[in-house]
């Protein structure tokens, strides 16, 4: 009662040039969802607000890096810690921002603007003030010479306007998009001062200045970088912040592949790890360490959607611009050989861009869902109105006798008819060739028995394992036929999107539309979706957009995993409530006793 009584108070309306407008400490992305943590909160309920500073996490990452810019089209960069947002949102809530930077915003009914108010208090680390002119200059720098999914991201935002030093309004272009107000408040904001006298669109090994709660301190290139906890950090007891951001220091040493770093997780180089592979997870830490507890070994469930990890077909490559022809290539990968014999039955298969939460599209389409699609007949296949698409399933043998045959007769359709044991075009001859782009050797073992499956169909297919600089080079361009991708999901998709899925997307190089998608329909439902005004409205505009991205047949569907497997020495707090995402280290802190007991046990 207490909280809705301050919610009252706080979100007072106000006629302003005759507009209804809200002001508050946070904002959801639907009215409907009233936000967790009242204006007078004093921490996130996972976090421990007691949780005693100091220690250190040291953690282990695969690859590289050749600079700290992760902000434009250029280099491999790693974060720094440093970089903060207006707004954060709180991990046990599907889409509610709460200010970080920003002490308050207000808003119209449409959220067809939005206000912020910044923190007196904001501090970049030289001590100079965060401003709203800071704010308006990364928008326009960021939009005009950032990577490519901020021009995508920001689109809709017609023009910032600073008011006053403390205050900024964005315009959008659009009315009832209601992820735009939050969006905004995501929008990292960099140091004006600091970038008038260097090139934003130049990579950096010097540590940019930032305003958050870590900094790079430490670093060789390519090798490691240390962070480390700004001693004077400005917003330390802010409760966005409270209880969050305990350690020391964050030391992140760089592997080439992932076989060192689980040999230096073990013999307790690194502390922590987030494993990603089911035979390493069920055959690799068979370890005294481990049976004694001392490295501890964690299924944690989560709640997050999984997203679309899969073999991704370029269409703008002639070869898979047929839709019978990518069908036919989703037949011949048989997942449930590989989950038996190569993941020791750990995975789902993955059937939906937005697996495992109520953003999937399932069964017979009902409701707004199915009105929606019969609204679309004659622009989609009639297909998408039937059953939701499945993956075909086999018995698991490696035999997927039936599935090749189907495969085989629509390629066959398609005008790719064997000749000579060989796939060839009828019309110019040319075979059946690709080529599978891998950064990883991890997903070598995954690619080959899915390419001599093709190969009973008389299509040549190669493995192409090339180096991180070359990968990221040939991503960005579009240069590959076809390449293994994750597209992550949250439980609000939003504006992202349209970067990967829509037209403009698919002819920007660096975006993440690496199908290539240029359907009209598509780009039609993520703008219906943006308008969505409930969360029910939300999840049906997404199923419908799911089933026309399924029956396009643009990727072979990988897996997925309910849970993160994680791998820790037993030398840390961690607070016993869970959260919606997971595993959080940002909620850990270093506990001294633990970790003397761990160091007399090891020796």
């Amino acid at each position: 009662m207490r909280w809705i009584i301050s919610l009252c108070v706080l979100l007072s309306t106000a006629l302003a040039h005759g507009e209804e407008v809200t002001r508050s400490h946070a904002i959801s992305m639907f009215d409907s969802e009233i936000p967790r943590y009242g204006p007078d909160f004093n921490h996130f309920d996972y976090a421990n607000p007691d949780a005693p500073k100091g220690g250190t996490l040291r953690l282990g990452a695969q690859g590289s890096f050749d600079s700290f810019h992760p902000f434009i089209p250029k280099g491999n960069a790693v974060s720094t810690g440093a970089v903060e947002t207006l707004l954060v949102t709180s991990a046990d809530e599907p889409f509610t921002g709460y200010g970080l930077l920003a002490k308050s915003m207000e808003w119209p009914k449409d959220r067809s603007w939005v206000i912020f108010e910044l923190r007196p208090e904001a501090r970049w680390h030289d001590g100079t003030p965060v401003t709203a002119e800071d704010v308006a200059w990364s928008f326009e720098i960021l939009v005009s010479k950032g990577s490519p999914q901020y021009r995508f991201y920001y689109g809709s935002v017609d023009k910032a306007t600073v008011l006053d030093p403390l205050r900024i309004r964005f315009d959008f272009n659009e009315t009832n998009n209601r992820e735009l107000p939050l969006i905004v408040g995501q929008l990292p904001v960099l140091p004006k001062h600091y970038w008038a006298t260097r090139d934003f669109s130049a990579t950096t090994l010097d540590p940019p200045l930032g305003s958050g709660p870590y900094q790079i301190t430490g670093y060789e290139a390519g090798r490691f970088t240390v962070q480390s906890r700004v001693a004077d950090y400005w917003g330390v007891d802010l409760a966005v912040r409270r209880g969050l951001g305990n350690f020391d220091t964050i030391r992140t040493d760089f592997f080439r592949d992932a076989t060192p770093i689980r040999l230096a997780l073990k013999a307790g180089d690194i502390d922590f790890r987030s494993e990603n592979q089911a035979k390493a997870w069920a055959e690799e830490y068979d370890v005294t360490v481990v049976k004694k507890g001392l490295l501890k070994k964690e299924l944690v469930p989560h709640q997050m959607p999984t997203g679309m990890q899969a073999f991704v077909m370029n269409t703008r490559r002639n070869l898979f611009s047929d839709r019978r022809v990518r069908e036919a290539l989703g037949l011949a990968f048989d997942f449930e050989w590989t989950n038996r014999n190569l993941f020791n039955g750990q995975y789902t298969r993955t059937t939906s861009f937005f697996s495992n939460s109520d953003l999937a599209a399932t069964g017979l389409p009902e409701g707004e869902e199915k009105t929606i699609l019969e609204s679309l007949i004659g622009k989609i296949s009639p297909s998408v109105l039937g059953q939701a698409y499945l993956p075909p399933e086999t018995d698991g043998s490696g035999y997927l006798r039936e599935n090749l045959k189907r495969a085989s007769a629509l390629l066959s359709d398609a005008g790719w008819i064997v000749k000579d044991l060989k796939r060839v075009n009828t019309k110019t001859g040319e075979p059946f060739r690709f080529e599978i782009l891998l950064v990883t050797p991890a997903f070598e073992r995954i690619a080959l028995p899915y390419i001599r499956n093709l190969q009973r169909l008389g299509i040549e297919a190669k493995v192409r394992l090339v180096d991180e600089s070359q990968y990221i080079n040939r991503f960005r361009q579009f240069d590959f036929d076809m390449l293994v991708w994750v597209w992550g999901q949250s439980e609000t998709p939003g504006n992202e999107q349209m970067e990967y899925w829509s037209q403009a997307a698919a002819d920007s190089p660096g975006s993440r539309n690496l199908a290539g998608i240029k359907d009209p329909v598509v780009d039609e439902l993520i703008d219906l979706m943006l308008r969505s005004e409930t969360r029910e409205q939300l999840n049906a505009r997404t199923r419908a957009l799911d089933r026309v991205l399924r029956s396009g047949h643009y990727v072979v569907p990988h897996w997925h995993i309910r849970a993160d497997r994680v791998l820790y020495w037993d030398k840390f707090g961690i607070p016993d409530i869970p959260v919606r995402s997971g595993v959080m280290t940002d909620r850990w802190w270093f506990d001294p006793a633990k970790a003397s007991a761990l160091e007399k046990a090891r020796s």
